[in-house]
């Protein structure tokens, strides 16, 4: 796999789900985070693109992650997500993803995620999500 100007990518040790889904990489970029999958073959599809399950999961995960930072590391619950598929991801690339807030309530958080491949300007995968924070504001 070759992370094209990412020398500061690194991979995380993750329990549950995301473990097997990934290996799955990050990055800290100022305040915030990035998220990303290098392709390899579990995450592919029957037709040899990536399975979009992989791409919603990586778009999940950092859209949850960003709400779990913006309500104090509280745990959230993804209620509901909107996603846009716009173009195949292949073997070998590596897709990156990148969650910001957009509005926090009493209860709840409104998220938006994006992810594009390296070396790329357009998304792949575009989202919104309504998170629910499991514990105090």
């Amino acid at each position: 796999m070759a992370l094209e100007t990412n020398a500061d990518w690194r991979v995380r040790e993750l329990k549950g789900f995301i473990a097997h889904a990934g290996p799955l990489w990050a990055r800290r970029e100022g305040e915030g985070w990035a998220y990303g999958f290098a392709i390899g073959p579990q995450h592919l599809n029957p037709a040899g693109v990536v399975h979009g399950g992989a791409l919603l999961t990586l778009v999940d995960h950092a859209m949850s992650t960003v709400a779990w930072e913006a309500c104090g590391r509280v745990p959230c619950v993804t209620l509901q997500m909107d996603s846009h598929f716009a173009a195949p991801v292949k073997p070998g690339q590596f897709v990156q993803a990148r969650a910001q807030v957009v509005k926090r309530t009493g209860s709840l958080v409104f998220m938006r995620g994006e992810l594009r491949v390296d070396g790329d300007d357009a998304p792949v995968l575009s989202a919104q999500a309504l998170m629910k924070p499991l514990g105090p504001k």
